[in-house]
């Protein structure tokens, strides 16, 4: 069975939203979502295996295992949250040795404001997969809900907005964007394996 690692990082829970909006995506294409994330620069224990929010902590072999990855995190000025890209930074060995190359990888995201810089936050989650060798799979603007969506969602990969107070939920355009997102991975994983 292909496996999907939709990997994330969350402070207020909308990323972790998505992610599992993301990995329903994946399952509907019929591969399997193995969801986990990463901890935050200020938990040190790192006996720990699960959030405390009940999500299991990535380790570094769960890259290894995948055949496809959906990488998310929330907005924080226009680039990636420090959790995980301090995370990421661990992968140099994996780079060298391109043991990640040709896998495909999407990316989803999450922000406060609307012009926070959902796309710069995904473009800026791109960067080390490219290094990687990994085959970066958006959103089509078949999605037609890309064309009609008032909040998030990019072709750069999912998005939601949160309002200044995070107290909006996502949109079903967002909803719909990130279940896409996740079966065009799966569909394309599936087709790489």
């Amino acid at each position: 069975m292909t496996k999907i690692l939709v990997l994330y990082y969350s402070a207020g829970g909308t990323t972790k939203s998505l992610a599992h909006l993301v990995a329903r995506g994946v399952e509907k294409q019929g591969a399997e979502a193995i969801v986990r994330t990463v901890p935050s620069l200020n938990n040190h224990n790192t006996d720990d295996e699960l959030s405390s929010d009940g999500d299991i902590y990535v380790v570094k072999e769960d890259l290894l295992e995948c055949d496809g990855l959906a990488v998310g995190s929330p907005t924080r000025f226009g680039t990636m949250a420090a959790p995980l890209k301090h995370f990421l930074e661990q992968t140099s060995d994996f780079w060298l040795t391109g043991k990640l190359a040709n896998k495909p990888v999407g990316f989803f995201t999450s922000s406060s404001m609307l012009h926070a810089g959902q796309e710069s936050t995904l473009l800026s989650m791109i960067l080390p997969f490219l290094h990687h060798g990994m085959l970066v799979c958006g959103l089509p603007f078949s999605q037609t809900d890309l064309i009609h969506t008032s909040s998030g969602g990019s072709p750069y990969g999912a998005s939601h907005w949160n309002g200044e107070d995070s107290n909006l939920k996502i949109s079903d355009e967002e909803k719909r964007l990130a279940i896409a997102q996740g079966e065009r991975l799966a569909k394309f994983a599936s087709q790489l394996k």
